[in-house]
């Protein structure tokens, strides 16, 4: 059966309807799976494996059958450790269908058919009983159910029925307990993903400062976890406030409540500063004792242990609603509310408490709701957004551009989603400033210039000289930024956008950027390969139907396919120069003809060429460019250091994919097509 998907295709910006195949959702799900970095994760595998025949042999020394339920069994292998650790009977749930099967075909395959039943339904599903899907309750509970929140794949539901209906009372639990651990910081760098800071304009007539509104400034922001490979944080971007402190712990062995509620832990500070960040990890006990613990901690905590990198459990940042100053020393509390989902924290000074009557009196400060956005801005923009916006250097760099193009008469019109470059081309001289835009009302508003800049409010093709006052745009502008890009090359809707109002430029316009050019550098991964390399053998169990089964996924939709990477938190090693590969010249309408261009690469450095990076530099004017990549050229040693704002476009050579052993590649050739109907861009490398 073939299906009718409608998308918005974010270079063009028109809305297409593609026939795709009953599989398309699987495929898409199973190729951007993180699986790989699971199976990859050997400390996890490992412990857990560890914990599951301690489990076992506990419930052996009682003289009882051990009966195991697996929750979320994805490939089957933690119900396999089972089975061989001498569990009579497995009982593993999948609700994925296509994951099921796999896990069907793996437990066969390791002979263990006899021993493990795949259930493939939602656990909240299954039957108890004679004729159901369980034939008894179990007394071991293994899950995995954890992301890098702990609860933000619904793990604590889970657990509350399982345990009501699922599991015998007093049931053994691996892992057993989980405990979610905090850090009070200051970070101008983080605290730049939440606020706008004000921005300094130098102009004619004395130093202009742009405000952000007050609604925006007092806005708790979105729930939703920031999550970041904190180890890729230098210390030198944050001070700690605080020791690491315990906020709560769940006992998965017990029955488990769902319910929104709070936790709340006294600090003081060991440092003064400014209070603006929590930062948390959780590790799990995988037995009662807990000698068997497998940890998220950031490198500063264990500096003396080595880490295990891995992708799907990382850490979190956390924004207090306001910052607050805090002085060494003086008690503060920290308050911790979830609901079954998410986490949020409050923080705030410790009263002087003579009674436990107080006590209850800070039980009713407590307000179990979910912090929501009230200034749309934290909607617009995500974190990386903010953090760009409030990068004074590249400010300056637009600022530097616009000095060179604006005049006094100058009629200017900006494309791009919630910019502020209507703004600096007010402060900057221009006569007249149109943007298109539907949020920046309260932010021109804050600064005294709704009547300065006007706001059109249709797509760029319905533009009509009505809306320009029947004037002809002499500046065009943009940065480009749009909310809807994905990859680094969505941002040439702007092109799009350009050519659908070319008929309102005044014949001698002037267009910043005045052109794109993408770039390309084949690199090393540390640790991101991962993600893409199959694993084969897992623990010593055969998991090579998985493998196979995302290779397929790959081929079926993204292997051609560029995928987003912030890759500041991924270190790589380049194996060959930056090479600029394409050119768009924003001066021109999109041409019809598709851009193409080919060639090869050499390889300067050895190493593993794992894939190709691809990123955006916009030449904003004569000597002023700003990129979407490489910061600057790599030294010696090939160590990169890449825009923090931005996510890089990453292809994975089929080497990775395939798990090939390659001799040393000398040259990468490459064919790269941007197709100009449709606003892809086709690619293939060969080493």
């Amino acid at each position: 059966m073939k299906t009718f998907c409608g998308r918005a295709n974010p270079t063009t910006g028109s809305m297409e309807w593609l026939e795709e195949g009953e599989d398309y959702d699987y495929h898409q799900e199973i190729a951007r799976s993180r699986y790989a970095d699971m199976l990859h994760d050997k400390d996890r595998n490992v412990k857990y494996y560890q914990g599951i025949r301690a489990a076992v042999s506990r419930v052996k020394e009682r003289g009882e059958k051990a009966i195991v339920l697996d929750i979320g069994t994805g490939t089957g292998l933690l119900s396999m450790m089972a089975a061989s650790a001498g569990a009579d009977f497995c009982y593993a749930i999948e609700v994925f269908k296509p994951m099921a099967n796999a896990a069907v075909k793996i437990v066969e395959k390791n002979g263990f058919s006899d021993k493990i039943k795949i259930i493939n339904k939602h656990s909240t599903e299954v039957t108890v009983g004679p004729g159901g899907d369980m034939q008894c309750r179990a007394n071991i509970l293994v899950t995995e159910l954890f992301d890098t929140e702990l609860i933000g794949e619904g793990a604590l539901p889970t657990y509350e029925h399982a345990h009501k209906y699922l599991v015998q009372e007093g049931c053994e639990a691996v892992p057993h307990r989980a405990t979610v651990y905090v850090q009070l910081v200051e970070s101008k760098r983080m605290w730049s993903w939440k606020k706008l800071f004000p921005v300094r304009v130098e102009a004619e007539d004395g130093e202009k400062i742009l405000v952000p509104p007050s609604e925006m400034e007092n806005c708790p922001g979105v729930p939703s976890v920031c999550d970041i490979q904190l180890n890729q944080m230098p210390s030198s971007d944050f001070t700690t406030l605080s020791d690491v402190v315990t906020m709560f712990s769940v006992d998965f062995s017990k029955p488990v409540q769902s319910a929104s509620t709070y936790y709340r832990v006294q600090l003081e500070p060991v440092k003064s500063g400014k209070a603006q960040i929590v930062l948390s990890w959780w590790d799990i006990d995988m037995d009662p004792s807990g000698m068997i613990n497998c940890t998220m901690a950031p490198y500063w905590v264990n500096p003396t242990s080595a880490l295990q990198w891995r992708d799907h459990w990382m850490q979190c940042v956390y924004f207090l609603p306001n910052e607050e100053p805090v002085l060494q020393g003086e008690k503060l509390l920290l308050t911790a509310c979830r609901d079954e989902y998410s986490v949020w924290y409050n923080l705030q000074k410790a009263r002087e408490e003579e009674n436990k009557s107080a006590e209850e009196e800070h039980k009713a400060d407590v307000h179990v709701e979910s912090p929501v956005c009230r200034c749309h801005a934290h909607l617009l923009w995500n974190r990386p957004r903010f953090g760009e916006l409030n990068d004074q250097n590249r400010t300056r760099q637009y600022i530097k551009a616009l000095r060179k193009v604006l005049k006094t008469d100058s009629v200017c019109l900006c494309i791009s989603d919630g910019s502020l470059l209507p703004v600096l081309a007010h402060y900057l001289g221009a006569k007249q400033v149109q943007y298109f835009v539907l949020f920046l009302h309260c932010f021109f508003k804050a600064n005294h210039l709704e009547d300065k800049i006007k706001i059109i409010e249709v797509r760029p093709e319905l533009l009509k000289p009505s809306h320009l006052e029947d004037k002809k745009i002499s500046v065009l502008v943009g940065e480009p930024f749009f909310t809807t890009s994905l990859l680094p090359w969505h941002n040439l809707y702007f092109w799009y956008a350009r050519t659908a109002v070319s008929t309102h430029l005044a014949s001698d316009v002037t267009v910043l950027p005045q052109s794109a050019s993408l770039h390309m550098m084949v690199v090393e991964f540390q640790d991101l390969w991962r993600i893409r390399s199959p694993c084969g053998i897992c623990e010593g169990f055969d998991v090579q139907t998985m493998d196979d089964m995302i290779k397929d996924s790959l081929n079926f939709r993204e292997s051609k396919e560029a995928e987003p990477h912030p890759l500041w938190e991924y270190p790589c090693k380049s194996l060959s120069d930056p090479l600029e590969v394409l050119t768009f010249d924003f001066t021109r309408t999109v041409p019809q003809h598709c851009l193409s261009t080919e060639g090869s690469v050499n390889l300067l450095r050895k190493g593993k060429s794992h894939g190709a990076v691809l990123w955006m530099e916009y030449h904003l004017a004569a000597d002023i460019s700003v990129s979407t990549g490489l910061m600057q050229i790599p030294d010696e040693k090939g160590n990169c250091e890449w825009n923090p704002h931005c996510k890089q476009a990453v292809y994975f050579f089929s080497s990775v994919i395939e798990s090939e052993i390659l001799s040393d590649p000398t040259a990468v050739t490459y064919a790269i097509n941007f197709d100009t109907k449709t606003g892809e861009i086709a690619m293939d490398f060969k080493l």
